[in-house]
């Protein structure tokens, strides 16, 4: 039976063999890259002000021309030249123009720059040898590596040039004037002042200082274009992070905003039921009992008003809203499915004694007047609460504190310093603690958003940061709605409910001045 054929690699499965990439193959591929022939990026000079500096270094490579020509001359380098001097000059000085567009032309100036090098050498090669002119040759070859804009034309460009040139020196150096100086010094090897023949020596040499300075050029013009290059894209991808950030910023606004729109939500719906419920009441009893009925109407009044301003401060808040989809859509603790009470200031002791992983925490409430925080409505302990669990949060997190303080006023009398917007008091909760910022433990900072949002929809007031005395502070202060007139303090225990029942009617005619936060 004739064996079954092998199966073909499995790597290059599916890939015809003549597609599959031999090693001579992938590190010419690995040039390619390195060089960018294949790249969609330009470098392009950065306006006008980068042409203006080539133009001064071209002006600069001349007078630095003309400087060196005249310290050679003082030298006796040109004795031996027939040309006259001004021409000399001016030969020097013309070969240096090409770098004045160095950066707008780049393959042009190097090209016109080592024409000139060939021509000088083969005319007047003592201009070739000085110092400011080897050092425009560097720079010239350097400049076509580091800005031509068409890769491929620059790796064609540049290799004919090192080629003629290498062509040109081997011949200029080591055969034409070499042979006659070796002659004449070291005819016979027994004259030859070291091991290696003078003649090899002075070719080997040349050659090396010749692979080191285009090469150097090649690989230094090459290195600074790459760098360029991945500059870019990382500031491309920094626009690009930024972008996601604030996309993902917007979406955890819309989704605390919707949380915040589902809390009011129950708040408002609680608000209707017992308008419903009183309203019923009013109605069987309004033939029997007035007072009552009166009582029961009285509640449909402020209930109705609590809702109104509530769904006000709500719309307010949400008009802003940007339409990113799925926003609404995420589920939790608090989602939709969830139906345990939401959390209000008689929360607070509870959420302050629970395991805070050895946070030694400690509450404290003020009121004034007594039981002045019984008053306080339920939107707004609800967002004191999440603002204290936010911040208890942050503090386990992100701090090495020790011990944490959480407190809750309720003050009835008005804010003077505030104007307007405290004028029937404040609640207020402030976290403090003793600790500082944890290092490698920084959050993304959408629960401190969070927090501003809920003192947005209740046109208060927040502040947060760290205390001069050391440790951070959370502090919110919301402003407390205006009291039914001959509403006032009432024993604690006594729910908020028959205190408003038996709360005269409030004018309806009072203005109410809205402050936003």
């Amino acid at each position: 039976m004739a064996d079954a054929p092998s199966p073909p690699d499995a790597r290059h499965a599916g890939v015809p063999r003549s597609d599959v990439p031999r090693a001579d193959e992938s590190v010419v591929a690995r040039m390619l890259d390195w060089f960018g022939v294949d790249s969609d990026w330009e470098r392009v000079p950065a306006g006008r002000d980068a042409f203006r500096k080539d133009l001064l270094l071209g002006a600069w490579f001349a007078v630095l021309a003309a400087v060196s020509i005249e310290l050679g001359r003082s030298m006796g380098i040109f004795e031996d030249v027939k040309e006259p001097l001004w021409l000399v000059y001016l030969l020097g000085v013309v070969s240096t123009v090409p770098l004045a567009w160095r950066r707008r032309y780049p393959l042009v100036s190097l090209v016109l720059v080592y024409g000139s090098f060939l021509g000088l050498g083969l005319t007047i090669p003592q201009i070739t040898v000085l110092m400011p002119m080897q050092v425009m040759y560097f720079v010239a070859l350097f400049t076509a590596v580091a800005w031509a804009r068409d890769r491929r034309a620059m790796l064609v460009v540049v290799s004919a040039c090192v080629l003629v040139m290498f062509t040109w020196l081997v011949w200029m150096f080591a055969v034409q004037q070499g042979i006659e100086t070796i002659v004449e010094e070291f005819p016979t090897p027994a004259d030859w002042p070291g091991l290696i023949d003078p003649y090899l020596a002075n070719s080997a040499y040349q050659f090396i200082i010749n692979i080191a300075f285009f090469g150097g050029a090649v690989v230094a013009g090459q290195m600074q274009w790459n760098a360029a290059r991945r500059r870019r894209q990382l500031g491309d991808q920094a626009v690009t992070i930024e972008k996601q950030a604030a996309a993902l910023t917007d979406q955890a606004i819309v989704a605390e905003r919707v949380r915040i729109a589902r809390e009011l939500h129950d708040v408002v719906a609680h608000h209707v039921s017992v308008i419903g419920i009183q309203a019923a009441a009013a109605r069987r009893v309004l033939d029997r009992d007035p007072a009552r009925a009166a009582e029961a109407l009285l509640t449909i009044e402020r209930e109705s008003r609590e809702g109104v301003a509530q769904m006000r401060n709500l719309v307010g808040t949400l008009r802003s809203v940007p339409d990113v989809g799925g926003a609404g859509s995420s589920s939790g603790p608090d989602g939709a499915g969830s139906r345990a009470p939401e959390p209000g200031l008689a929360d607070l002791p509870a959420l302050t004694a629970a395991d805070h992983d050895g946070l030694d925490t400690t509450f404290r409430q003020v009121e004034e007047p007594a039981g002045a925080a019984a008053d306080v409505p339920d939107p707004m302990g609800l967002s004191l609460y999440r603002t204290a669990q936010e911040a208890m949060a942050n503090v386990r997190k992100h701090s090495t504190a020790r011990s944490a303080t959480v407190t809750l006023r309720v003050v009835r009398s008005p804010e003077t310093q505030a104007g307007q917007q405290f004028e029937h008091g404040f609640a207020e909760v402030e976290v403090l603690d003793d600790g500082r910022p944890r290092h490698g433990t920084s959050g993304s900072g959408l629960g401190l958003l969070g927090i501003r949002e809920r003192v947005a929809t209740h046109q208060g007031m927040v502040e947060i940061g760290p205390r001069a005395t050391g440790g951070y502070r959370v502090r919110v202060r919301l402003p407390l709605p205006a009291p039914g007139p001959g509403v006032g303090p009432t024993p604690p225990g006594v729910p908020a409910t028959e205190r408003q029942a038996a709360a005269p009617a409030e004018d309806s005619s009072v203005a109410r001045t809205e402050v936003v936060g």
